[in-house]
């Protein structure tokens, strides 16, 4: 994200990735050993494991904290994280979806609530938004992987949907249920992915101005900054413009 993919969660933002790598760590840790817990402790013979695993090594984590993550669910300790999704409204009529993983519903509730009210959101009902987003598979890769031509071919090859292609990189977009699959062909053809995830990709985006971008962009900062936030997805698209006035700023 070169910080306004509409499809993308902050963690991808220009400059942030670097500044909140141990908050990121922390919540990859968390998914590898909730993943870990849900099924079998090997990445090899537990699909969601092995999303998390390939996530945390595409963001550079290192292995011991992986294997760290990974024993710490067959360790029986008494941490239990449950999955909480929250829905909500953000500046400039645009829609969140917010996935958390969290061991208390209250602090969690409150904490989002707190940062969409604070950041001219409203915190819906279950339901409230998702409806205008589609569950799907997503996988990215860099520039360099090859040309749009090659990369079609194999994602066309491997089952995918759909592909974007930029100067950027190409995004890769599969049904959720095809996204291990495809992504396993995809390695044989192109190497290793920078991203394979499930992903709430609008129907519909919503251009954002200047003012709505900057109050959008801190909602989203703050609900990145929670401890139980996993991810943030959001109907919203910025123009580079925006983005370099917002930069500048």
């Amino acid at each position: 994200m070169a910080g306004h993919s509409k499809f993308k969660n902050i963690m991808h933002r220009k400059g942030a990735q670097d500044k909140k790598r141990s908050n990121l760590f922390s919540k990859l840790s968390r998914e590898i050993t909730v993943a870990a817990k849900m099924g079998t402790p090997d990445p090899d013979m537990n699909p969601r494991l092995r999303l998390a695993v390939n996530t945390a090594k595409a963001q550079s984590m290192p292995k011991d904290n992986i294997q760290r993550a990974i024993d710490k669910a067959t360790a029986g300790d008494d941490e239990n994280y449950e999955e909480v999704r929250y829905e909500g409204y953000g500046p400039g009529g645009s829609a969140i979806i917010v996935e958390a993983l969290t061991d208390n519903r209250n602090r969690t509730a409150t904490a989002v609530r707190t940062a969409f009210s604070k950041n001219g959101g409203n915190l819906g009902t279950e339901g409230s938004v998702a409806h205008g987003f589609e569950r799907l598979g997503y996988i990215e890769y860099s520039a360099d992987a090859g040309d749009e031509e090659k990369v079609l071919e194999a994602a066309l090859e491997a089952g995918a949907d759909d592909i974007q292609s930029s100067e950027d990189g190409h995004e890769i977009w599969t049904a959720a249920e095809d996204l291990h699959e495809v992504a396993a062909s995809l390695e044989k053809a192109l190497g290793e992915a920078k991203e394979v995830k499930l992903a709430w990709k609008p129907n519909l985006t919503v251009d954002m101005d200047e003012k709505g971008a900057s109050t959008l962009l801190k909602l989203i900062d703050t609900l990145d900054d929670d401890d139980d936030v996993q991810t943030v997805w959001g109907n919203y698209e910025i123009s580079d413009e925006v983005m370099e006035k917002l930069d500048q700023a």
